[in-house]
């Protein structure tokens, strides 16, 4: 069997609240409880189990990276737009309210409620122009 990612642990201060707010920005099913976890899938079979950060201090910020089509590009930037979440083309977050076009795509960046970094990318990295 090649190598998958099967899951990955989100720290959280609400699990299910973020679980859910991952969920409808990204379109994505309902979280569901795993074990202590609030968990949701990728399309690809990877599962996001979010956790309640209990460590003191704030959540180190991690970035989560997802290739999507473009008509899911359009939705999620509606809702990201709708809901007024900033957003950048860069990962520096220099270039506010703009999108990239990175290998002939589209990509951005924005921040989910416990500051941890998302991309939304229409092509791989190193897959075109």
């Amino acid at each position: 069997m090649a190598v998958q990612l099967n899951h990955t642990i989100v720290a959280s201060n609400d699990p299910a609240g973020s679980a859910g707010w991952f969920a409808e920005i990204l379109g994505l099913d309902e979280p569901e409880r795993f074990g202590p976890f609030w968990q949701i899938s990728t399309s690809n079979g990877v599962n996001l189990d979010f956790d309640r950060h209990d460590t003191p201090g704030k959540i180190v910020p991690q970035h989560y990276a997802f290739l999507i089509s473009e008509e899911e590009f359009d939705a999620i930037l509606g809702r990201i737009v709708e809901r007024r979440i900033s957003y950048y083309a860069d990962p520096a977050g220099q270039r506010l309210g703009e999108i990239n076009h990175n290998d002939g795509g589209r990509g951005l960046y924005f921040p989910d409620p416990d500051g941890h970094w998302l991309e939304i990318i229409t092509r791989p990295y190193g897959s075109g122009d």
